[in-house]
């Protein structure tokens, strides 16, 4: 059997981190191993490569991944769980369902934010993106 493999989208926020917190402990029952994944913003849009070159942006949006990761590797480094971090550039929702389907996961495991029934509706919401589109389970973390 293949080993279970949780990915945990992150970007560093306190719900984030409860997620994977749950992630870590249901990871630890299965001797399996936490996929930790933060999704940038493709910052290098023709407005910007009016002002910087494609290195800087890179540069920067290393720099965020690193910012956003920080809290999460201590997290999992503190755990003792293996695990494996992915640093991709897109659209949250997308990026992360396919994520899931290429590394073929187990689950997906990810906090919610909680911004009320109407701002949510409003502005949407990458938990309930991932929710239409995920190709496995999902257990969201309040």
């Amino acid at each position: 059997m293949n080993q279970v493999v949780i990915l945990v989208p992150t970007d560093g926020s306190e719900g984030a981190n409860k997620a994977l917190h749950y992630a870590v402990e249901t990871v630890r029952n299965t001797n399996g191993k936490i996929l930790l994944l933060n999704v940038q913003p493709n910052y290098f849009t023709p407005n910007v490569k009016m002002f910087f070159n494609k290195k800087a942006v890179e540069e920067y949006t290393e720099l965020m991944a690193s910012e956003a990761l920080e809290a999460p590797k201590k997290i999992l480094e503190e755990s003792g769980v293996p695990y494996e971090i992915k640093v991709r550039v897109g659209i949250s929702k997308s990026v992360i369902c396919q994520e899931a389907r290429e590394s073929e996961v187990h689950s997906i495991v990810m906090g919610y934010r909680g911004m009320g029934a109407v701002l949510g509706t409003v502005m949407g919401s990458v938990c309930f993106a991932v929710l239409q589109e995920t190709p496995c389970p999902i257990t969201i973390v309040p």
